[in-house]
């Protein structure tokens, strides 16, 4: 099977082109990420209203589960760097083949994870959490396992979508699946047209179906409407042991990047869960308005990576440096402004998540707090998709381990736990380790740069 080149637009000259090409892939990928936050949003916000106990079911639940997911999105990252890479140098037909390697990825990671996720009522009862907390997360978790191979089939073809520049129909998916997450939510949870009052469970079975449904139409448009013959969607592996190795290569320190990440936050919420359910349910509340917020910051962060692996394609050590610090600039910005709300309308915020005064008032208060991390997350997901476009990954899983497990999490125990600080030390840890992050990226980022200028 021989290479078709395809016409690529030229390098950016001008900080004006840098900012409005960035903008055009982030915005998409932004909205879209968005909606993957908004159904967990959706479901905190309708099982907090059910009931605060319910709610702290849903957290103590939710948190392994994204563990272990983000930990296959990390396996599969390299595929928006390759298929990015590919194109950038006009190698299309590679780009498909790289998207069903990394099907093959995503279904067997996502199997193991579902064994995993019916050993979690047992994991909740070994870290401390109380028998009624456990048993009913337990639950939670099980339901959850099941949607966990359609969640990473998805982000693998939208990966591939992103990687090739279309980003528009996982955003039109994501609207579709966010309006379908909301109706199963109201039939489920709260036991309308004759279902049964799930609870925690009703909104975890909910976000199963949203989620295959999710892959299903996703992988419809792909097969159906993709140049077959320009992107190799279908046809012979060509060289798919070599794709598979490097996808690996380059998945595995980045699963380990997410690994360190997610487990340092998983760790907080479980902190959290130590002191009763007040805390735990209000700590989601705050988790749930950052995360939604960070949703901003992977859409500069997945267009940085596409921008300068397009970059490392066409062999521009200048348009690496000027896309990944454009989208540095942008996601500050952006989030500043994200910010300000945060300070300005506290309590609207959380009284969307419960109307328990003891949660409201806990959450409130921290949530200003909250405000001050948000520029320090935004900007280490940035970098991070930089160095990922240079697929450069290796050093910052060091880093991110320093920031989050040597700084953030001794950090929270100390201030939340054995200081009864309670959410509001636990979110003072978060903004030490995410600024630790954001520092420590930077300076590899400004390393590597130069070392590519230097040897391109």
């Amino acid at each position: 099977m021989s290479s078709i080149s395809a016409p690529l637009p030229p390098p950016a000259d001008t900080l004006g082109e840098h900012i409005v090409r960035t903008l055009k892939l982030a915005l998409p990928v932004m909205f879209s990420r968005a909606g993957l936050l908004v159904l967990a949003a959706v479901d905190s916000a309708m099982t907090g209203h059910a009931s605060s106990t319910e709610l702290a079911y849903y957290a103590l639940a939710a948190a392994p589960q994204i563990f272990t997911m983000l930990i296959g999105i990390g396996l599969l990252l390299g595929t928006v760097v390759l298929t990015a890479q590919a194109d950038g140098a006009g190698r299309t037909q590679e780009t498909g083949i790289v998207w069903r390697i990394a099907l093959l990825h995503a279904a067997g990671y996502g199997l193991l994870m579902l064994g995993l996720m019916y050993t979690g009522e047992a994991f909740l009862r070994a870290i401390g959490q109380s028998a009624d907390l456990a048993q009913g997360a337990g639950q939670v978790m099980i339901i959850f396992g099941w949607s966990l191979p359609a969640m990473l089939l998805y982000i693998a073809t939208t990966l591939f979508l992103e990687g090739i520049g279309r980003p528009l129909p996982s955003l039109l998916i994501m609207i579709i699946a966010n309006l379908l997450n909301a109706f199963l939510n109201w039939l489920l949870i709260y036991g309308n047209w004759g279902f049964p009052a799930l609870g925690a469970e009703g909104a975890a079975l909910a976000t199963t179906i949203v989620r295959w449904f999710m892959f299903f139409a996703v992988a419809a448009y792909t097969w159906l409407y993709i140049d077959t013959l320009r992107y190799g969607v279908r046809g012979p592996l060509k060289d798919g042991w070599r794709l598979a190795r490097t996808l690996r290569r380059i998945g595995y320190p980045m699963a380990l990047t997410q690994g360190l990440e997610s487990g340092s936050f998983t760790a907080m919420t479980l902190f959290a869960g130590l002191l009763g359910p007040i805390q735990v349910a209000a700590f989601q509340i705050i988790m749930t308005l950052i995360a939604l917020v960070f949703m901003c910051a992977l859409g500069f962060s997945t267009a940085a990576s596409v921008r300068v692996g397009n970059a490392v394609g066409r062999r521009d050590p200048r348009g690496v440096r000027l896309a990944g610090w454009t989208a540095v600039g942008l996601v500050i910005f952006v989030l500043a402004a994200c910010g300000i709300a945060f300070i300005s309308v506290p309590e609207w915020l959380v009284s969307i998540y419960s109307n328990d005064p003891e949660v409201l008032a806990v959450a409130g208060s921290a949530l200003a707090i909250a405000a001050i991390i948000l520029i320090p997350d935004g900007v280490q997901a940035v970098l991070m998709g930089s160095l990922r476009g240079i697929a450069d990954v290796w050093p910052a899983s060091a880093m991110f381990f320093i920031a989050f497990w040597l700084v953030m999490i001794p950090l929270g125990y100390l201030l939340g736990v054995v200081w009864g600080g309670g959410a509001h030390g636990l979110v003072k840890a978060i903004f030490a380790g995410c600024i630790t992050a954001a520092v420590l990226l930077a300076m590899r980022f400004q390393v590597v740069s130069a070392r590519i200028h230097k040897t391109v």
